[in-house]
C-alpha cells in the first residue's frame, strides 16, 4: 500500500505543478498586456498624475462648498417673498390705483412699501419690518401684503 500512496502523492504533486505553472504563465500574459508599450517609468508618471488629479479634485470639491454656504447664506437675506396688493383708499373717487408690495426675506426681514393714490395727490410710505412686524402702524392692506409675502 505504501507504493500506491506514493504514486498517488507524486500524481497529486505533478498536478499541483501543472497548476501553478500554467497559473503562472496566464499571470505573466497577462502582465505584459498590461505593461504592452509602457515602461515602469510611464507608469509611475501616471500613478503621480492621478494623484495629483485627485488633489486638485478634493481642493475644488472643498471651494465649491464653502461657495455653496456663502450663497446659501446670502440667499436668506434675500427678498424671497414679494406680493403686491391693490386696493382702492377712497370709495367715493377713482379706482384701484393704490397698492401695498410686501417684500420680506426668509428671515422674515424686509419693508413695505405702500402708495395712496387720489385726484390731488399721491404720497409713497415705506415702512422697514424686521421677524414680519413693523414698528410702525400698518394699515389692513399693507398687513395683507406681508401675510401673502411670508414665506412658507
Amino acid at each position: 500500500m505504501n507504493i500506491k500512496l506514493q504514486i498517488a502523492f507524486f500524481v497529486f504533486v505533478v498536478i499541483a505543478i501543472l497548476i501553478g505553472a500554467i497559473w503562472a504563465i496566464v499571470t505573466e500574459k497577462r502582465l505584459k498586456k498590461f505593461f504592452l508599450g509602457k515602461k515602469a517609468k510611464d507608469l509611475e508618471d501616471t500613478i503621480v498624475s492621478l494623484e495629483n488629479e485627485i488633489v486638485n479634485l478634493q481642493k475644488a470639491k472643498n471651494d465649491i462648498q464653502k461657495d455653496i454656504t456663502t450663497i446659501n447664506t446670502k440667499l436668506k437675506k434675500s427678498i424671497r417673498g414679494l406680493e403686491t396688493v391693490r386696493f382702492n383708499p377712497f370709495p367715493d373717487q377713482g379706482s384701484n390705483q393704490s397698492f401695498a408690495i410686501g417684500m420680506l426675506n426668509e428671515e422674515g426681514d424686509g419693508v413695505v412699501l405702500s402708495s395712496l393714490y387720489s385726484r390731488d395727490r399721491m404720497s409713497v410710505f415705506a415702512k422697514p419690518v424686521k421677524n414680519n412686524k413693523s414698528e410702525y402702524e400698518l394699515s389692513a392692506e399693507e398687513k395683507n401684503a406681508l401675510e401673502r409675502a411670508k414665506i412658507t
